[in-house]
């Protein structure tokens, strides 16, 4: 991870674009990529990365992917001259919100396995399938935690929820495994 005294030195990425505004679909896909790779928009067509070879390289790809829609791109690298720090906290409330997400994903978790105690759901198949879902918020989490550069204050609750949900999901486990044993 990139210490935050070593970001400030690495800049900001900056991509300022223009996509056809038919049809509405290459708008929406410009706008999941740079969400799905952790960008903030400084205002409208124009996202922002704390500058890094991995950010870099999705940029890049992200401009080719817009020239190819017929629009146009530009990709900066720079320094912010004035208003670093709203720049770091809109960063930093993107993380949390991922982060918040992510817990609400791992409630939504528990509450699926208290379903199968209640229903007496104790099957190989259940579980398969729980260890399934932990493995996608398992790695929801590591993309987020790796866009993490400024260590977000909600990290500490998603990785919380993340292990309680563990923990769940290994009761399950030995619950199921004892059913099995029991010949149910």
């Amino acid at each position: 991870m990139v210490s935050e005294k070593d970001q400030g030195q690495a800049g900001w990425l900056v991509l300022i674009y223009r996509v056809p505004s038919e049809p509405s679909r290459l708008r929406a896909a410009v706008w999941r990529r740079l969400k799905s790779i952790g960008a903030i928009y400084l205002q409208n067509s124009a996202a922002a990365l704390p500058a890094s070879m991995s950010a870099e390289r999705a940029l890049r790809k992200l401009r080719s992917e817009i020239l190819e829609m017929s629009g146009t791109a530009t990709l900066l690298s720079c320094s912010v001259l004035a208003g670093e720090k709203e720049i770091r906290a809109a960063f930093q409330a993107a993380r949390d919100d991922e982060y918040a997400e992510i817990t609400d994903k791992c409630d939504d978790f528990q509450a699926q396995v208290r379903k199968e105690y209640t229903a007496s759901h104790f099957t190989y198949a259940e579980l398969e399938e729980n260890e399934v879902d932990l493995l996608k918020l398992r790695s929801w989490f590591e993309k987020v935690a790796d866009r993490d550069v400024f260590c977000a204050s909600g990290r500490t609750a998603a990785e919380e929820a993340l292990a309680g949900c563990e923990q769940t999901l290994e009761e399950y486990a030995a619950r199921v495994y004892a059913e099995e044993a029991e010949g149910h």
